[in-house]
Formats: C-alpha cells, sequence, structure tokens
C-alpha cells in the first residue's frame, strides 16, 4: 500500500482532515458542556467515570492520558463539586476507587443527551453505509497506533 504513489499522495490530507475533525469535534462539545458550567477536563472525566466505574486514579489517568498529579486537582474539584467520591479499593489497600455519587448521575445523563444531539447535528448527511466503512477504517488505525505505541514502549 505505501508503495502506491496514489497512496501515500491521500495520505496527507487524510491525516490531516482526521485531526482537525477530532480537535473540532472536542470544541463543538466542549461549546455544548459549557452551558453545564464544565470544563473539557471535567466532562472528560465524568464522562469516562460513566463507563467505568470503581477505576483507580492511576487507571483513569492512563485511560485519559494525562498526568496522574492533574487528574488528582480535577478530581478534588469534582469531589468538592459533590460529583464523585474516593473510596478504599477492595483490591489493593493503597488504592482508592473512583465512584459517581447520585448526584452526578443527572448531569451524565443530561451530558450523554448533549452527546447524542451532537452526533447527530454533526454526522446528519453521512450515510449509514459511509459510518460503517468509516468506524472500520478508524478501529484499523487505532488498532495499528496500538501496535506501534506499544512497540515504542516495550
Amino acid at each position: 500500500m505505501q508503495d502506491d504513489p496514489g497512496t501515500i499522495e491521500l495520505m496527507e490530507p487524510f491525516a490531516r482532515y482526521l485531526a482537525a475533525s477530532s480537535r473540532m469535534w472536542k470544541r463543538y462539545l466542549d461549546l455544548q458542556f459549557r452551558d453545564l458550567g464544565l470544563s473539557e477536563a471535567r466532562w472528560k472525566v465524568l464522562l469516562e467515570l460513566s463507563r467505568k466505574e470503581e477505576t483507580t486514579q492511576i487507571e483513569l489517568a492512563r485511560t485519559l492520558e494525562i498526568e496522574a498529579a492533574s487528574l488528582v486537582r480535577l478530581l478534588d474539584g469534582l469531589e468538592n463539586a459533590g460529583l464523585i467520591e474516593r473510596r478504599p479499593s477492595v483490591e489493593d489497600r493503597r488504592a482508592k476507587t473512583l465512584h459517581l455519587t447520585d448526584a452526578a448521575w443527572p448531569l451524565i445523563d443530561r451530558m450523554k443527551e448533549i452527546s447524542a444531539a451532537s452526533r447527530m447535528a454533526i454526522l446528519e448527511d453521512v450515510p449509514p453505509q459511509d459510518l460503517r466503512i468509516a468506524t472500520e477504517v478508524l478501529m484499523r488505525i487505532a488498532a495499528r497506533l496500538e501496535l506501534l505505541n506499544n512497540g515504542q514502549n516495550g
């Protein structure tokens, strides 16, 4: 594939549009969530916890690809706002697991509504078959990046 000049010519604009689309999508969501009083950093933490509660701070920092110290400050703010709580881990006494509070769930539900409406608005004119193909391509790219990144770290 890399030897085909036509394919090589397509790679640069594809990569540019992929990165730009990701940034613009995130910015669009960020503007939607601002009405809820949430910064991008906070809404990312809350959405991730809604997908996988009872994770540790270390696991969450890894998933969000942020420094543990930055995450601690975010978690302190969310805990002070009554949206999360830290509990001792049953598996590791040194670790704390993170849990959404009852007060967080209405906010999470609203965030999910906003996310769904945003996806509908953004993808409105994209035919389902194109979405299937794009999803397959993005899954392959993600898998390849995972391999390449693991090769760099291992």
